[in-house]
C-alpha cells in the first residue's frame, strides 16, 4: 500500500530541459523575424521626419533668396531700376562679389555655389542652427530665360534657384523656384 502511494506521486508536472531549450529557440527566431519587420518601418518613419525638416529648411532659404534683388545692378524693389533696361547691364558673374558673406548678400546670384556641409548650416546671421545638425545644403543659381531649365544666354529675364538638401540618412531633395527680373 505504501509503495502504490509512492508511485502515484512520483510523476511531477512541468517542462523538461529539452522543451525549455526548444521554446527559447522558437522565441528567439520569432523575435528576430519581428525585428526585421519593424526596423524598416522605423527607418521609413525617420526618413519622413528628415524630409519634412529638409522642406522647412529649403523653404526658409528660398524665401530669404527671393527677398534679394534680381541682380547686382537692379534695385531691391525691382521696378524702378532693372538690369537689361535703359542701358543698365546685367551682371555676367554668378556668385558673391568679393568678400561678401551670406549676411551681406544683396542679390540672388550671390547665393550661387553656397555650400554647407553636415553640421554647418547657418542662418543668415552666421549662427549654426542646431536643428539641422547632420543636414547639408548646396545652392545653385542659373539664368533661365525660357523657364525650361535649358539655361539660355539671356541673363536679364529669370534665374532658376535650386536648393539641394541632404538629410542625415543620405537622402537628397531638390527644391527650386524662379526669380524674375521685375
Amino acid at each position: 500500500m505504501q509503495f502504490s502511494h509512492y508511485l502515484n506521486h512520483s510523476y511531477q508536472k512541468g517542462f523538461t530541459l529539452i522543451e525549455t531549450i526548444v521554446g527559447m529557440v522558437v522565441l528567439a527566431i520569432s523575435f528576430s523575424i519581428l525585428t526585421t519587420l519593424i526596423y524598416p518601418v522605423a527607418q521609413q518613419s525617420a526618413d519622413q521626419l528628415h524630409q519634412v525638416k529638409a522642406a522647412e529648411l529649403a523653404q526658409s532659404v528660398l524665401n530669404e533668396i527671393q527677398n534679394k534683388a534680381f541682380d547686382n545692378n537692379s534695385d531691391m524693389a525691382g521696378g524702378r531700376v532693372r538690369c537689361g533696361e535703359n542701358a543698365i547691364p546685367c551682371s555676367t558673374t554668378m556668385g558673391s562679389e568679393g568678400a561678401e558673406t551670406r549676411a551681406t548678400f544683396n542679390d540672388v546670384d550671390d547665393y550661387n555655389g553656397l555650400v554647407y556641409s553636415a553640421g554647418e548650416i547657418e542662418n543668415s546671421q552666421g549662427i549654426i542652427i542646431d536643428l539641422y545638425i547632420g543636414y547639408s545644403m548646396r545652392i545653385t543659381v542659373r539664368n533661365d530665360a525660357n523657364y525650361d531649365g535649358s539655361f539660355p544666354n539671356d541673363i536679364s529675364t529669370a534665374k532658376l534657384i535650386t536648393v539641394t538638401i541632404t538629410t542625415p540618412t543620405d537622402f537628397s531633395m531638390n527644391f527650386s523656384t524662379y526669380r524674375a527680373n521685375f
